[in-house]
């Protein structure tokens, strides 16, 4: 089993404005609600690829009802922790730029978070966990640490996705895969990138502190993957970006999934870039047939060292 977990979820609230003035009234274009966070958004593309899941996290109030009963319609398999607090609501406002305004999330109970801890006891070595994004001011610093240590334990894999000392600690642990973006891995080594030359030594940085696969993404220039030691690079698809949200999240799952299906991760590297991209150029997460059409345009070369 695929397992996700997301300890801030959210709905994310897109409103769509022509042209934004500050201090006046304003009034919208249009509007869409998701549920949103970093491992449901996983969950939801591997639903899309027909890859089952099982999303994990906290939820809380009507906000967090919305989220439970979206996932429940597209058949996503949940088993949420309940928690007293609401699931907070971020707002991305497209004008003309975009502006993000996030909610820090719920206050989350000693007594909940050790439920969620307790799930992490159920994994064996035939799991995958996902763990995505920031996590509530309110648990503990170390609680990634914690649930990583529980899941080595078991003998399951582990993917994480966040950044920071969170991600340097987790290295020890030989994750599966870590993908930070050009500018995460410049941030997480204080480095200065140039050019695509320039990243290569400190991807390569990530295989030697212990992870199994690295992907690093860098947007128009396409992605970097490393495995081993051979670094490869893909190109992306031409196409219009509408929504950059959720674009990380689907390179995670269509390499998961691809891997879980194939055994081969330079498949898996093709995949999760067509995935990426194809949500990127979606108002929402990309679909099974989106991913198909830009599949043949994610052309994978291997860099010379």
């Amino acid at each position: 089993m695929i397992y996700t977990v997301t300890l801030n979820p959210s709905i994310d609230y897109i409103v769509h404005v022509s042209s934004v003035q500050l201090g006046e009234l304003n009034r919208m274009n249009k509007d869409i609600k998701l549920p949103g966070g970093k491992g449901i958004n996983v969950s939801r593309v591997l639903n899309h690829i027909d890859q089952s899941s099982t999303a994990l996290g906290f939820l809380g109030g009507f906000t967090g009802n919305f989220i439970s009963d979206w996932l429940e319609k597209e058949g996503v398999h949940t088993q949420f922790v309940s928690i007293k607090g609401d699931t907070r609501i971020n707002v991305k406002l497209k004008s003309d730029s975009e502006t993000e305004i996030n909610g820090q999330g719920p206050a989350i109970t000693d007594v909940e978070a050790n439920q969620l801890m307790k799930q992490m006891d159920l994994m064996t070595d035939e799991d995958i966990v996902v763990l995505s994004g920031n996590k509530p001011p309110s648990l503990p610093e170390d609680f990634y640490q914690n649930m990583i240590g529980k899941i080595v334990s078991r003998n399951a894999d582990f993917v994480i996705d966040t950044t920071g000392p969170e991600l340097k600690n987790a290295l020890v642990h030989k994750p599966l895969l870590v993908k930070p973006n050009h500018h995460e891995l410049a941030e997480l080594f204080d480095a200065t990138f140039e050019s695509v030359e320039d990243i290569i030594p400190y991807g390569k940085k990530l295989i030697a502190l212990g992870a199994q696969h690295a992907l690093v993404s860098m947007a128009g220039d396409g992605a970097l993957f490393f495995t081993g030691e051979k670094v490869y690079q893909a190109t992306v698809p031409k196409g219009t970006v509408k929504n950059s949200v959720g674009a990380g999240d689907s390179m995670i799952a269509g390499f998961i999934g691809a891997l879980v299906d194939t055994k081969d991760p330079l498949k898996a590297f093709q995949k999760s870039v067509a995935t990426g991209s194809a949500t990127a150029f979606s108002d929402d997460l990309a679909t099974q047939a989106e991913i198909n059409a830009l599949l043949k345009e994610v052309i994978v070369t291997e860099i010379a060292l």
